[in-house]
């Protein structure tokens, strides 16, 4: 079960579509209530789904990401893990994208909840943001407060910390523009790509 924790723009959708290694690898869909954006389809990249699905679908993480923002009589920006996606897929590598460490906790203490944890090896990616994120974020706004929802998330020392992480041992920063030369990384990954 891979992680890969980072700001918007630090590179995590690139690694695990360009550098994770492939084969045995499956990326975690979520499903959303945001719009789409072009040329993205339901059941592909994210579950598009309205407010009501969160409040009955079983999930594995629960994101409301405009939550700082957001007034009565505004769309919620809902994200999560539907737990069949996962169950679905259990004989994968499992791979999940997520920008605030406190979602990588969500979703650990599922499997442990689950008793899943012991067929699954944990590993945390931290993808260290590099100084022009905040630009790309931007590019990739698609709705109102969409930058301001962006600046106000956080990936620090101090969040995997909140989120009951030790920054020392559970958690690997990563600089995407080095990450594929990291070779004991890369060993790691190829072994768990093999796998069936």
């Amino acid at each position: 079960m891979l992680f890969c924790s980072g700001l918007s723009g630090t590179g995590k959708s690139y690694f695990i579509e360009n550098i994770l290694p492939r084969g045995n690898f499956y990326k975690l869909k979520s499903a959303t209530t945001r719009a789409k954006r072009p040329g993205e389809r339901d059941g592909r990249e994210y579950y598009f789904r309205d407010e009501s699905y969160f409040e009955t679908e079983k999930l594995a993480t629960r994101l409301f990401v405009n939550e700082m923002l957001w007034r009565p009589g505004e769309a919620k920006w809902l994200y999560g893990v539907p737990e069949f996606e996962i169950y679905n897929h259990l004989e994968y590598s499992l791979v999940y994208d997520v920008i605030q460490p406190r979602y990588v906790r969500q979703m650990v203490n599922w499997f442990r909840a689950k008793g899943l944890d012991n067929y699954y090896d944990f590993k945390i990616l931290w993808f260290v943001p590099s100084n022009d994120n905040f630009n790309i974020a931007e590019k990739r706004q698609n709705m109102p407060n969409d930058l301001a929802v962006r600046k106000m998330n956080t990936c620090n020392e101090y969040d995997f910390m909140l989120a009951g992480f030790n920054i020392y041992k559970d958690v690997e920063p990563v600089n995407s523009y080095t990450v594929a030369q990291n070779t004991e990384l890369m060993k790691y990954l190829e072994h768990y790509a093999k796998q069936k």
